[in-house]
C-alpha cells in the first residue's frame, strides 16, 4: 500500500497533541514546529497530487482490512487537489498568524490548527461516509476552539451560534446515515452505489429520504441559503487569519456533494435523479443574490468579506448543480480561486482592523495605507470576478458551462448582476476606507494647518514584514492560478471525467470483489 495517502492525516494528528503535551509553554518551538508541519504537509500534498495525475485511483486499506469491512482512504484527482489547496492555503495563514501575534493571544492555537488540518483532509481523503462524518467532526471540535480563540463576549457569542448550528448539521447527518444504512445495509461509499443500483424502483422512498437528508447537511456546511445564517457573524467575528482558514470548509460541503452525487447517487440512480439540479440550483442563485445584496448593505468590512465567501459559494454551486462534466471542471477551477480570494480579504480585513477598526467609514489615515488599499484592490477585483485574475476565467467558464442548461438565462443574469453588484459594494466599501479617509485629513489639515493628532497610529504587527510577506503569499497563489490557468483547467477536466466515470473508483475500492 502507498502509504503517503495516510500521511496528510497522520502527520498533523501526531503534530497537535505534541504541541500541547511538550510545547504547551514555549511558544517560539510552538511556532517552529507549526510552520515545519505545514511545509512538509504541502510537500506530502505535492507528492500525492503527482501520484493522482496519472489517473490512477489508489486505496489504503487500514489495518489491512478489505473493503467494505475495514476503512479506507482513497487517493484519486480530486481528493488529491483539494489537499494540496488545503496545504496551499495554510502555509500563508500560519505565517501570518505568527506574524500579526494572533496565535499569543489564546491557548492552544497551533494544536487547534493541526487537529483542523487533519479533519479537513481527512474528510477529502475518506472513502466511507460515517468516516466523513467522524472527519466532519474533527475539523468542526478544532474550529469551535479557533472561533473563540483570543476571548471576548463578542466572540463567545458568535461561537455559541457555530456550534449550535453545526450540531443541527451533525444530528441530521448521523439520522442521513442511519437512514442509509438501513436501505443498504452498508456505509463504504463504492459498496452503497452498487447496493443503491441495484434497489427494485419500488423500494427506493427511503433512499431518496436519506439523500435528501444528506443534501441538507452538505448544503449546511456550504452555507447555502437559506442554510446559511450561522456564516457572517461566525466568521467576522471569529479572528480573522482564523476566518481565512475556514474558506476552505465551505469547501468540504461542495466536495461531499460532488463525491457523493456522482458516485453512489449518480445521474443514471432513478430514485435520485435530478436531485441536486432541481433542489441545489435555484438555492445557490439565491444564496448568490443575498450575498451580493449583503456585500452592498454591510458597514463592517469583516460582515462584508464574509458576504462575499457567500456570494462566491452561490456561484460554486450553481457550477455543481449543472451537473455536467464541463460544468464541474469550471467549479473545481472556482473552488481554488474563490478560497485563496476569499483568504485574501480576511487577511487584508485584519491588516484594515488592526489600525482603524472595522467600520466601513471615513476615519483618519492608517499606517501603510498605500500598500494595503492596493492588496485590498487586488482581492476585491479577484472576488468580483474581474479580469484580468482567475475569477474573471472562473465565472466565465461557469457561464459558458450553462449556456445548454434549461435555465441558462436566469443564470446569467443573476451571476452577472451579482458580479456587478459585488464591484459597486467593494468599490464604495474601499473608496471610504481608503479614499475618502485621506480627504478628510487633508480638510482638517486645511482648517487647523496641521495634521490631526493621533491620525497615525504605529504598525500593530510584531513582524509586520512577515505579515505582508504571508498576504503576498495569497496573492501569488491568485496569479499563479491565472497564469497557469490551461495546465490547471487540464487537470480539472481529467478530474471532471474521473467523478462520471465512477466505475473505475469502485473498482478500485472493492477490488472486482462483490
Amino acid at each position: 500500500m502507498n502509504h503517503w495517502i495516510v500521511a496528510p492525516i497522520v502527520l498533523p494528528a501526531i503534530l497537535a497533541p505534541f504541541i500541547i503535551m511538550v510545547l504547551r509553554y514555549h511558544l517560539d518551538l510552538q511556532r517552529i514546529f507549526s510552520v515545519a508541519g505545514v511545509i512538509s504537509l504541502l510537500g506530502i500534498a505535492l507528492t500525492i497530487t503527482a501520484q493522482a495525475a496519472g489517473g490512477d485511483i489508489q486505496v489504503y486499506e487500514l489495518g489491512n482490512w478489505p473493503a467494505p469491512f475495514g476503512i479506507v482512504l482513497v487517493l484519486d484527482r480530486l481528493s488529491a487537489m483539494m489537499v494540496l489547496l488545503t496545504a496551499l492555503l495554510a502555509l500563508p495563514i500560519v505565517l501570518y498568524a505568527i506574524a500579526s501575534g494572533w496565535d499569543d493571544r489564546g491557548k492552544h492555537f497551533h494544536a487547534l490548527f493541526h487537529f483542523q488540518l487533519m479533519g479537513v483532509c481527512g474528510a477529502f481523503l475518506t472513502g466511507d461516509a460515517f468516516n466523513l462524518f467522524v472527519f466532519f467532526e474533527v475539523l468542526l471540535i478544532a474550529s469551535y476552539g479557533l472561533m473563540t480563540h483570543g476571548g471576548g463576549s463578542v466572540r463567545l457569542k458568535a461561537g455559541v451560534q457555530y456550534v449550535a448550528y453545526n450540531l443541527l448539521g451533525s444530528t441530521l447527518f448521523l439520522f442521513a446515515l442511519g437512514t442509509l444504512y438501513a436501505v443498504t445495509g452498508t456505509l463504504n461509499m463504492a459498496d452503497m452505489a452498487l447496493r443503491v443500483a441495484e434497489l427494485p424502483a419500488e423500494d427506493t422512498a427511503l433512499l431518496r429520504v436519506g439523500a435528501v437528508l444528506l443534501l441538507l447537511v452538505f448544503c449546511i456546511k456550504a452555507a447555502v441559503l437559506p442554510l446559511h445564517f450561522w456564516l457572517p457573524a461566525s466568521y467576522a467575528n471569529a479572528p480573522l487569519p482564523v476566518a481565512a482558514l475556514f474558506a476552505i470548509m465551505t469547501k468540504v460541503g461542495a466536495y461531499s456533494i460532488l463525491r457523493m452525487y456522482t458516485l453512489t447517487f449518480g445521474p443514471e440512480v432513478e430514485a435520485t435523479q435530478g436531485l441536486v439540479g432541481t433542489w441545489l440550483q435555484p438555492a445557490a442563485l439565491v444564496t448568490l443574490a443575498i450575498g451580493a445584496i449583503g456585500i452592498l448593505g454591510t458597514k463592517h468590512i469583516a460582515r462584508m468579506v464574509a458576504f462575499c465567501a457567500i456570494a462566491s459559494m452561490g456561484t460554486l454551486l450553481v457550477a455543481v448543480s449543472l451537473f455536467t462534466e464541463t460544468a464541474t471542471s469550471a467549479a473545481l477551477y472556482y473552488i481554488y480561486h474563490s478560497t485563496l480570494a476569499t483568504a485574501l480579504m480576511f487577511l487584508v480585513t485584519d491588516l484594515v482592523m488592526e489600525r482603524r477598526g472595522g467600520a466601513i467609514a471615513p476615519k483618519a489615515p492608517m499606517p501603510q495605507s498605500g500598500l494595503i488599499s492596493a492588496l485590498f484592490f487586488v482581492g476585491a477585483i479577484a472576488l468580483a470576478g474581474m479580469p484580468p485574475l482567475s475569477g474573471f476565467i472562473g465565472k466565465l467558464l461557469v457561464l459558458d458551462a450553462s449556456r445548454d442548461a434549461p435555465d441558462a438565462n436566469a443564470i446569467w443574469a443573476v451571476v452577472l448582476i451579482g458580479s456587478f453588484v459585488t464591484i459597486v459594494g467593494l468599490a464604495r466599501a474601499g473608496s471610504l476606507i481608503f479614499w475618502k479617509s485621506h480627504d478628510a485629513l487633508l480638510a482638517a489639515e486645511d482648517i487647523s494647518g496641521e495634521d490631526e493628532e493621533g491620525a497615525v497610529l504605529p504598525a500593530p504587527e510584531p513582524q509586520p514584514g512577515l505579515a505582508f510577506t504571508a498576504v503576498f503569499g495569497a496573492v501569488l497563489g491568485l496569479v499563479m492560478l491565472t497564469l497557469f490557468a490551461g495546465p490547471a483547467l487540464e487537470y480539472t477536466s481529467l478530474t471532471a471525467e474521473q467523478l462520471f466515470t465512477p466505475e473505475d473508483y469502485i473498482s478500485a475500492v472493492l477490488g472486482g470483489e462483490e
